[in-house]
C-alpha cells in the first residue's frame, strides 16, 4: 500500500492525472451549454475588475469556465493548496489557462501555516497587477463556513468579492467533507453570481465578521439558485 501511494504521488503521475482532468473538464464544458445569472454579469463586474471570486469547496472543479478569455480584464489566478490533490488541480488549471498561486487559507485569517503568508502576499500582488483571484471561501474541513482570510484579502487589496456558484444538471456529489461535485457531460451548466461584498480598509472586527457572514449567505444563495436553474426549475 505504501509503495502504491508513493507511486501515485510521483510528479509524472500527478502531471498525467492533471492533464486527464483538464481534458475531461473541457469535454464537460463542450457538452453543457452555459447559462449565467444575471445574464449581463460580465458587464456588471467590468467596473470592479480585477475582483476576488469566491467559491465553496466542492463546486470548484468547473470554476475555470466562468472566465471569459475574449473579454479584457479576465486574466485570472487561482489559489491551490500544496498537497498532492492540489498538484493535480494545479496541472489542470494551467492546462485550462489559469495562473497559479500555491498555499492554503485559514478560518481565522491565520496565514502562517501551509504556505499561507506567501500566498496572501502573492494574491495581493496578483490583484495589484490586474489579475482576478479565485479562491474557496471555506477552509478544510469545515464545509460551507466562510473563513476570514478572504475577507481580509478584500480589506487589504481594496477589491470587491464576487460570490460564484457553477454547477451542472448532471453531476455526482461525493460523500466527503465538501460534497465534491463531479460534473458530468451532456447536460446544462449554470452559473450564478451573488451581490458583491466590499470591505473598507478601516473595517474593525465587527465589520469583518459582518462581511464574512454576508459572503456566507450570498454563496449559499448562489449555490441554491444555480442548482435550481440547472434542474430547470428556476425560470
Amino acid at each position: 500500500m505504501r509503495w502504491s501511494k508513493r507511486l501515485l504521488r510521483q510528479p509524472a503521475m500527478l502531471a498525467a492525472a492533471g492533464s486527464v482532468a483538464a481534458a475531461y473538464l473541457r469535454f464537460v464544458r463542450r457538452t453543457n451549454p452555459m447559462t449565467l445569472e444575471p445574464h449581463d454579469i460580465y458587464d456588471r463586474i467590468a467596473p470592479d475588475l480585477p475582483v476576488i471570486i469566491a467559491l465553496w469547496h466542492g463546486e470548484h472543479l468547473i470554476s475555470a469556465f466562468f472566465r471569459n478569455p475574449d473579454r479584457p480584464g479576465h486574466q485570472t489566478k487561482v489559489l491551490i493548496s500544496r498537497h498532492a490533490d492540489g498538484e493535480i488541480n494545479a496541472v489542470a488549471a494551467r492546462k485550462l489557462g489559469i495562473g497559479l498561486i500555491r498555499g492554503s487559507g485559514a478560518h481565522h485569517g491565520d496565514f502562517r501555516r501551509k504556505g499561507g503568508v506567501p500566498a496572501f502576499k502573492d494574491m495581493l500582488e496578483a490583484l495589484a497587477e490586474g489579475y482576478n483571484v479565485v479562491l474557496t471561501a471555506d477552509v478544510p474541513k469545515v464545509s460551507r463556513r466562510a473563513g476570514l482570510g478572504i475577507v481580509k484579502l478584500a480589506q487589504h487589496s481594496g477589491r470587491a468579492i464576487y460570490p460564484l456558484s457553477l454547477t451542472t444538471s448532471r453531476r455526482k456529489e461525493l460523500n466527503n467533507w465538501d460534497l465534491t461535485a463531479i460534473n458530468l457531460p451532456f447536460g446544462r451548466m449554470c452559473g450564478v453570481i451573488g451581490e458583491p461584498i466590499r470591505v473598507p480598509r478601516d473595517a474593525d472586527d465587527a465589520a469583518l465578521e459582518a462581511a464574512r457572514l454576508k459572503l456566507e449567505q450570498e454563496l449559499n444563495a448562489a449555490s441554491a439558485r444555480a442548482k435550481l436553474l440547472a434542474a430547470g426549475k428556476g425560470s
